[in-house]
């Protein structure tokens, strides 16, 4: 990223996940955007993600399985796309890609970064670091317009 030590305020979970029932993930938002104020958020998943490769598989894995439950809905919202895809390790990879997109949906739902959004001009981005190639991939949310199309909905502030 090019950037010095302090320079970025960092969050991990399990796949990336960013559900607004999970408290410190909404307090990390909340920190970040409301008192850092921080203008850019990254959600960053990698291919080789076990989270997302376990939620594909159809076992009981146990206290993981209300975790592993977003990302079984990610794969339901986008079931007619992965379906159609044959080949195991390419659906896997795009089933990755569509956690982030869905993720940073939720980080745009939350009202932290409705509100800082109409003040300054706040973005929110979909990464996916390939851990074979080493590469960053850019997935293009476009913020704006999932922002336009899910205030009708979600729009708190």
């Amino acid at each position: 990223m090019g950037l010095q030590p302090g320079e970025v305020f960092v969050h991990r979970n399990i796949a990336n996940m960013v559900p607004n029932t999970d408290l410190n993930s909404m307090s990390v938002i909340n920190y970040a955007v409301s008192h850092l104020k921080v203008n850019h958020i990254v959600v960053c998943g990698h291919y080789g993600c076990g989270g997302v490769l376990a939620a594909m598989q159809q076992s009981d894995l146990g206290i993981l399985n209300p975790w592993l439950r977003n990302i079984r809905d990610v794969y339901r919202i986008h079931r007619e796309e992965l379906d159609s895809i044959t080949d195991e390790g390419e659906k896997y990879k795009r089933l990755v890609e569509l956690n982030v997109q869905e993720q940073c949906i939720n980080v745009i739902k939350t009202a932290e970064v409705q509100k800082a959004n109409s003040e300054r001009n706040l973005k929110v981005y979909g990464w996916v670091f390939d851990i074979h190639s080493g590469e960053l991939i850019d997935l293009k949310i476009d913020f704006d317009e999932i922002l336009k199309d899910i205030t009708k909905i979600y729009k708190i502030v």
